[in-house]
């Protein structure tokens, strides 16, 4: 990319940075977020601040570089304001895409080396597949038919940081940060969301949530739908005496007729159309202490047999109305997988992970910019490309009320 092709993309961001400026405030403020999101636009391995700096301006490297530190990691601007104000600039594109099928909630890990990043510790992230020296954040994403988006992160502050205040003081933590579980920190999410009026969908969650009985039962108090994802050995009761035993949803699939398990095609993929069978069953669900967590606790079971496996491997608790349609319910529950495709475009494309930075500010500024970043390419692409075919869109109706939280809280 040559210094025209520079300019051009600069000018293409004018405006976009122009719609953010308010979440930003003064005139220099803008300019620097405009530069950096330049950087993280262009081409390049390394998507940390002295690279960028280098590519921006290779005669003043050392200056654009300290002005991106201040920049990213001291100066006061709001992270929330900077994502809404993201969002709103890709509305446009969204509702040309169709309504918003689902949120999606999920976490990923980001390497490190050292203890002194913010909220590092060794913990296990699905990124490495294993345990693991991390930070791990929480993201949710909205999904249509067409496209996703990332519109909300939070790092994930792990017990061992909550009263070590030494640490806390040197990655500059403010003190009102607390520890939350996941599930909880998705909660948060969802209630930043249903303020800033972001259509609300079911929320699409995998068995790190899922199987949190807590966080399903806040959600079920809402009125927020889900899809959630649990373990094979997570128990329900078939039927409707909460007093009856429980069965693993494992034994419970074993225990079905072939029969009882329909073929169903979720999406077209790169080697043909994406399918397996399943069957649904309405289920009660207790708690560890047998207890039910609902007044009207029936729920939804989907469970997935893939082709060429001896017994069914996933399993899908889902609130939603009885009588939604089992495609509906495979749809959704395979919507998550979008999430996946925003990790890699943020992290290989706009350098999501290539913060070097170990402070809290510096961390949630430069996520900021990586989302706000993402939000300009995403109308950037999609205006000039119509949208597929809104076949889903029938399968979602939506007619409850969420209401905000407060009457449970996730464990």
């Amino acid at each position: 990319m040559n210094q025209t092709d520079i300019d051009r993309l600069a000018l293409r961001m004018g405006e976009f940075t122009a719609h953010i400026g308010r979440a930003l405030g003064s005139l220099p403020q803008r300019k620097r977020f405009a530069e950096y999101a330049l950087g993280l636009l262009l081409p390049g391995e390394r998507k940390s601040m002295e690279p960028m700096a280098a590519r921006i301006d290779p005669k003043h490297a050392m200056a654009r570089f300290k002005t991106f530190q201040n920049f990213i990691g001291c100066s006061e601007w709001d992270d929330h304001a900077v994502r809404r104000a993201a969002y709103t600039w890709a509305l446009p594109v969204i509702e040309r895409a169709g309504p918003v099928l689902a949120w999606i909630f999920d976490d990923t890990g980001f390497v490190k080396q050292g203890k002194h990043s913010v909220f590092v510790q060794r913990q296990y992230t699905g990124t490495a597949g294993k345990l693991c020296n991390c930070q791990v954040a929480v993201s949710m994403s909205i999904a249509t038919e067409a496209l996703s988006m990332p519109v909300d992160y939070d790092l994930y502050m792990p017990e061992s940081w909550a009263s070590d205040w030494e640490r806390r003081e040197e990655a500059k933590v403010p003190a009102d940060v607390e520890f939350r579980t996941k599930p909880q920190i998705a909660l948060d999410m969802i209630d930043r969301a249903l303020a800033d009026g972001i259509p609300p969908a079911p929320a699409v969650v995998d068995s790190g949530y899922g199987d949190n009985g807590p966080f399903r039962a806040t959600l079920d108090c809402m009125g927020m739908e889900y899809v959630a994802e649990i373990k094979a050995k997570t128990t329900v009761i078939v039927g409707d005496d909460p007093k009856a035993s429980s069965i693993s949803v494992r034994d419970l699939a074993a225990s079905l007729p072939p029969s009882a398990f329909r073929r169903v095609t979720w999406r077209e993929g790169t080697k043909g159309k994406m399918s397996a069978r399943f069957a649904t069953r309405r289920v009660l669900v207790p708690d560890d202490e047998g207890k039910v967590f609902r007044e009207d606790p029936k729920l939804t079971l989907l469970i997935e047999w893939v082709d060429d496996e001896a017994t069914p491997k996933k399993f899908w608790l889902a609130n939603l109305p009885k009588g939604t349609t089992r495609k509906r319910l495979v749809r959704l529950a395979h919507i998550r997988w979008r999430v996946e495709r925003d990790y890699e475009d943020l992290k290989q494309e706009l350098g999501l992970d290539h913060y070097e930075g170990r402070g809290y500010v510096g961390w949630n500024h430069h996520v900021s910019v990586c989302l706000a970043t993402f939000a300009f390419l995403l109308r950037e692409r999609a205006l000039g490309f119509p949208p597929r075919g809104a076949s889903f869109q029938a399968l979602c109706p939506r007619t409850v009320e969420v209401r905000p939280r407060g009457c449970a809280a996730a464990a």
